[in-house]
């Protein structure tokens, strides 16, 4: 596999996304921005956690013969070691706990193995079949928007999953394989790289994916970076969000 990869943060502030890659994955979480003065229950920020949490996914994503063992299990424990690493310090009670997304994609001999947990998408160019975004929009379709509901929703059956306090979320992640012969190239992004689809509507997904292996993925955040300032303010969520994207090539 050979990667490609940029993340910007939307802002001087932290990057809260995060890219852990190797010589057979690449992974990228996005770590939810807490709203200014909610109580989280939690000492450390959003940073903190999506950087713990790469850091322990990407271990067992390295170690030897970990691509026996599903990725949903490798998340699991990642989840776990995460949730140990600041149990004395912090409320995992708490439903607003720190949370992120995270997409992994991974070979194993001849085949290619993803995972998507909430909103950021994985693009896989299929032969034959072309262009299919592997998505968890289940975020999409909850009742309202609301800090409560979103509370409430968060890690159930009933609304969404996401890696936070609940290890089982990752039993409910989008999970499938494919043989590496049948991709021709394929990428991952967190959601605010994928705004020129999800947002703006001016690209297909193929055409997101066309525009990446052009240009490559630092020009690909650029564009973004000026539809999103000249983009209307948006009715829910942030102008500008931190913006990461992986391209990968070299599989067959």
């Amino acid at each position: 596999m050979q990667l490609t990869y940029t993340s910007v943060p939307a802002t001087a502030a932290p990057n809260e996304d995060v890219v852990v890659a190797g010589t057979d994955f690449a992974a990228v979480l996005d770590g939810a921005t807490a709203v200014p003065g909610l109580d989280t229950g939690c000492v450390h920020d959003v940073a903190w956690f999506a950087r713990r949490l790469g850091a322990a996914l990407g271990w067992r994503l390295v170690a030897p013969a970990s691509g026996t063992i599903a990725l949903s299990t490798l998340l699991r424990a990642a989840i776990e070691e995460t949730m140990s690493a600041h149990a004395g310090s912090c409320d995992l009670s708490n439903p607003d706990s720190p949370s992120a997304t995270v997409s992994i994609l991974r070979r194993h001999g001849e085949r290619l193995d993803y995972l998507v947990l909430a909103d950021s998408p994985i693009l896989l160019d299929l032969r034959p079949g072309g262009v299919r975004a592997v998505m968890d929009d289940r975020l999409d379709h909850l009742p309202d928007f609301s800090l409560t509901s979103v509370a409430r929703l968060r890690n159930s059956a009933e609304g969404f999953w996401v890696a936070s306090t609940v290890p089982a979320a990752a039993e409910h992640a989008v999970t499938g394989s494919v043989p590496v012969a049948a991709v021709r190239r394929a990428a991952v992004f967190s959601d605010g790289a994928a705004r020129l689809v999800e947002r703006f509507d001016e690209l297909s997904w193929a055409g997101l994916l066309d525009l990446l292996e052009e240009v490559g993925p630092a020009a690909l955040i650029a564009r973004t970076r000026e539809s999103e300032r000249v983009a209307p303010t948006p009715r829910r969520g942030k102008r500008y969000d931190d913006a990461t994207a992986v391209y990968v090539s070299g599989l067959s």
